[in-house]
């Protein structure tokens, strides 16, 4: 009955695990569109961990009811399997955090330079970042001075503060767009944003990744239990 509840939980958790990765993903799209694909693959395997949890949950449900040890065995082998996983990939977003922010500096500052204000993936993140943060260029405003968009017009509308008092000649004189546009840079901005969000999925993945350890221990018990009576039995 114990290892039954405990399988129930470690469905929730696989759906709760699941949620968690999709959460992280949509929230820090616009952020990861910035990041090499390898820097944002943590996210995609939460995802996969709590749908591999959720399935092993099932089986696990099975495997107790039909009390096969075998089954109990496989188990607690994959669900091991998929905390070493979960496991491995917290500690890989955490000791390469540093190589990630770098990263992110360095595409943030090519997206300005080849910024251009029309349909483009970087361009539109730039955008993105700049007025949902309330930031302008990488360190500072002052950063678009350096690329060819200034020389023709100016800082982009998205540092402005108000939309309605920011006009192409304003923003094309440093000393007047300061008044009208967003001073501080976005790097520092988007590095904390992103930093307290995979907190939270890194705090969330883990606790979910130790509960698992309740259930391989229960499954190996329950195995060893069934096996000890089936030799009492012969």
């Amino acid at each position: 009955m114990g290892l039954s509840k405990k399988i129930n939980y470690s469905i929730v958790s696989g759906i709760v695990l699941l949620a968690v990765g999709v959460w992280g993903r949509v929230s820090l799209a616009v952020y990861f569109s910035l990041l090499d694909e390898k820097a944002t693959n943590v996210p995609f395997v939460l995802v996969g961990a709590g749908a591999v949890v959720v399935l092993l949950g099932t089986f696990g449900c099975f495997a107790t009811c039909r009390g096969s040890t075998w089954m109990l065995k496989l188990y607690a082998m994959l669900l091991s399997l998929v905390f070493l996983i979960v496991l491995v990939a917290a500690i890989v977003g955490f000791v390469f955090r540093h190589e990630i922010k770098a990263n992110f500096e360095t595409n943030l500052n090519l997206a300005l330079k080849n910024y251009n204000a029309t349909v483009d993936q970087h361009s539109d993140a730039v955008d993105t970042i700049q007025r949902t943060l309330h930031c302008c260029g990488v360190q500072n405003y002052t950063d678009w001075e350096k690329t060819e968009y200034f020389t023709q017009r100016g800082i982009p509308q998205s540092c402005c503060k108000s939309q309605d008092d920011c006009s192409e000649r304003d923003l094309k004189d440093l000393n007047k767009a300061k008044l009208k546009v967003f001073v501080d840079g976005c790097f520092f901005l988007v590095t904390s944003t992103m930093e307290s969000k995979m907190s939270v999925v890194a705090g969330i993945s883990f606790g979910i990744a130790c509960f698992q350890l309740v259930g391989i221990f229960l499954a190996c018990c329950l195995s060893r239990y069934i096996t000890n009576n089936q030799y009492e039995m012969v």
